[in-house]
């Protein structure tokens, strides 16, 4: 494998050691939900629920369901952030995974989110992520590298999806995507939904639509002092962060299958 510009492979055989199973086995082992909507539609709606709890909105998938599925009137504060995702989740499901469509699903999913001169593009302020007590957690990079940041990172996607991965690689770089995504924190909101979108959609691009049921989204929320906790592992600033501290993180993705 060539050198990647900025994800790390450096951990993979950890990676590995750390998992009873190859993703591929715990993947063809998921029980299947029996469903009497439409496939699609139903996980999208059980991304977008989860995903958006994730970030603290007041949403819930009983509901929600009931409003896609069964016409149950809401209020459109209530259901409108959840609805703008379900759309970004259905973008990913018939378009490519590149830098431009990347902006794309921002746009779409930050439409009830962020005003519009800021829906796809990059911040060109600084950026601090708070914790519940108000105290910076994390120092993100400073608008003058955000750019480069994010090229090699595209750049690295776009050569993985290129090439020939095992299972192992799939999930692995499926997270560790999810996980720079969120540490370059390119936009003013919306990063941690984006990022989750993506991760999906690099498991979507290496193992077909089929991707969409792997339960991410709930399982992040399910655990959700450990994934944040997990993120936080890293380090303060950007450019002191430790990847060697990324493994319990990187481990979530493929556990959410045996859950």
């Amino acid at each position: 494998m060539k050198t990647l510009k900025i994800l790390n492979i450096e951990f993979l055989e950890t990676y590995k050691k750390q998992l009873s199973n190859s993703p591929d086995v715990i993947f063809q082992n998921m029980k299947k939900k029996k469903i009497h909507v439409d496939f699609f539609q139903f996980y999208h709606s059980l991304s977008s629920v989860y995903s958006s709890k994730i970030e603290g909105e007041d949403i819930d998938f009983d509901s929600y369901f009931k409003h896609k599925f069964m016409n149950v009137k809401f209020k459109a504060d209530y259901t409108k952030k959840a609805d703008d995702l379900y759309c970004a989740y259905e973008f990913i499901l018939n378009n490519k995974l590149n830098a431009e469509n990347i902006f794309e699903t921002h746009k779409i999913l930050s439409n009830h989110l962020l005003p519009s001169d800021q829906q796809g593009f990059i911040r060109n302020n600084l950026m601090f992520v708070l914790n519940e007590n108000d105290e910076i957690e994390y120092v993100a990079p400073e608008p003058a590298i955000l750019k480069s940041e994010l090229e090699k990172l595209f750049a690295d996607i776009e050569y993985l999806l290129k090439k020939e991965l095992d299972s192992y690689e799939i999930f692995y770089f499926a997270s560790l995507i999810h996980l720079v995504f969120v540490k370059i924190h390119p936009f003013q909101d919306g990063n941690g939904r984006t990022a989750r979108l993506i991760e999906k959609w690099f498991l979507i691009e290496k193992l077909g639509k089929k991707a969409i049921n792997i339960p991410s989204e709930k399982f992040y929320y399910l655990h959700l002092q450990d994934y944040y906790k997990n993120i936080k592992k890293l380090g303060l600033e950007y450019e002191d962060l430790n990847y060697k501290y990324a493994i319990d993180f990187l481990l979530m993705l493929a556990n959410s299958m045996k859950a």
